[in-house]
């Protein structure tokens, strides 16, 4: 991104699996942009300046200053910025309607069920103040199905999507975090196999590594 006359793109973020997917995609992609931290710890999803900007309160968003027609926009939802992203740069998203839609199933997917799903998991093993067998047991053993759902779809192919795409993106971040949500990455080869291969890209890395203290351009 060195040397980009392009006015970077404003990356409203803080590192979590969901800040994390748009970090990935714009090392992916080779956009310029640059953190503008929210620490969601002190609350600062709720200041009307960025609920301006995302109204539901929530991290990631951008604001790209080239949008469509060359005038500025925010884009507030992890998986609509990776399709802005995506038909944006025309990389990483098919343009061919049927592999599109294939993407967008696995998108989605992962937006409605498997980020929601982890996220309970979470919550419930490690920062309840109160540990509830039930809840612990409910959403542990849902992303359990949820990665077998992933481990039968990779049985045959490389990537979710046919080619590596925003699908792909979209999951790697909380399936990174298999050990917190209480799963034996040994009963999922082929998920164990995806996972470490989307790990080992140079983008993914450099996009999971992005802090909120040190902007980027």
């Amino acid at each position: 991104m060195a040397g980009s006359a392009q006015e970077p793109i404003d990356l409203y973020y803080w590192p979590t699996p969901n800040g994390w997917k748009i970090a990935i995609m714009l090392e992916e992609v080779g956009l310029p942009y640059r953190v503008r931290p929210v620490n969601i710890g002190k609350g600062e999803q709720f200041r009307p300046e960025f609920l301006a900007i995302s109204p539901n309160n929530r991290i990631p968003a951008i604001v790209d200053p080239d949008g469509p027609g060359g005038i500025p926009v925010s884009v507030f939802e992890s998986g609509a910025i990776l399709q802005y992203l995506g038909r944006k740069t025309g990389k990483l998203y098919p343009a061919d309607e049927r592999a599109r839609v294939e993407v967008e199933e696995w998108l989605f997917w992962q937006v409605g069920g498997l980020g929601p799903m982890a996220g309970q998991a979470h919550h419930f093993r490690i920062f309840a103040p109160e540990k509830i067998p039930y809840g612990i047991a409910r959403y542990t053993k849902e992303v359990a199905r949820l990665y077998g759902v992933l481990d039968r779809r990779l049985a045959d192919r490389e990537f979710l999507a046919g080619d590596y795409s925003i699908a792909d993106i979209a999951c790697v971040g909380w399936s990174k975090m298999w050990e917190r949500q209480g799963q034996d990455i040994g009963e999922f080869p082929h998920f164990r196999r995806w996972l470490e291969t989307v790990l080992a890209r140079p983008a993914v890395q450099r996009g999971l590594a992005v802090t909120a203290d040190a902007p980027k351009t």
